[in-house]
């Protein structure tokens, strides 16, 4: 399952957010979460609606703007581009910067240990070390598929070994072939 989804109800809870959680599994295997119920989508997350609270897309807006400049930052001194490392950070954490996964990726990019310490980030939870360090790895990525997107996407899923290992082609594990469709369509919106 795409981190960003198993990370949704966590940041819900992380961010004091309490509005309803809803899901709808795709015929294709996607799995799709949002905060306003629609047809289909069953919910799985009941919480008290408080007055003033705002639904968990207002929290991604907010934390969106107040890492866009750290974002630009990188993107320029890495020279990649911007909306890609958004889409990237949107998939990843939904803008969350202490968002933890089950594998032990951590942060806004959601950087692995290994990883982090590869890049010298010595505090994933730390948005301009994360940035930065996942920024680079995606410019590396790059790189290394010759500026194949869907490739580089891919890799920063699954690992460039698992790219490397499927001939240089998306390898068929569905969490990752659903990853790539998501950083594209966040990409391309």
């Amino acid at each position: 399952m795409n981190r960003f989804y198993a990370f949704l109800g966590s940041i819900v809870i992380a961010a004091s957010v309490q509005a309803d959680v809803y899901k709808y599994t795709a015929p294709d295997g996607s799995i799709y979460y949002t905060d306003e119920p629609k047809k289909g989508y069953k919910r799985i997350i009941r919480s008290k609606k408080k007055k003033g609270v705002k639904p968990a897309s207002q929290y991604i807006r907010k934390n969106r703007q107040k890492y866009a400049p750290l974002i630009a930052k990188a993107a320029e001194k890495y020279k990649i581009d911007e909306k890609l490392l958004h889409a990237v950070i949107r998939t990843e954490s939904a803008y969350n910067p202490t968002a933890v996964s089950s594998a032990g990726a951590v942060g806004l990019m959601q950087l692995m240990p290994a990883t982090a310490k590869r890049y010298g980030v010595n505090n994933r939870e730390d948005a301009k070390q994360n940035i930065d360090g996942g920024t680079r790895y995606l410019k590396d990525l790059l790189a290394m598929f010759d500026s194949n997107l869907k490739l580089a996407i891919a890799s920063y899923n699954a690992g460039e070994g698992a790219v490397k290992k499927y001939n240089n082609k998306i390898p068929p594990y569905p969490e990752t072939q659903n990853y790539v469709k998501q950083v594209l369509a966040f990409y391309r919106r």
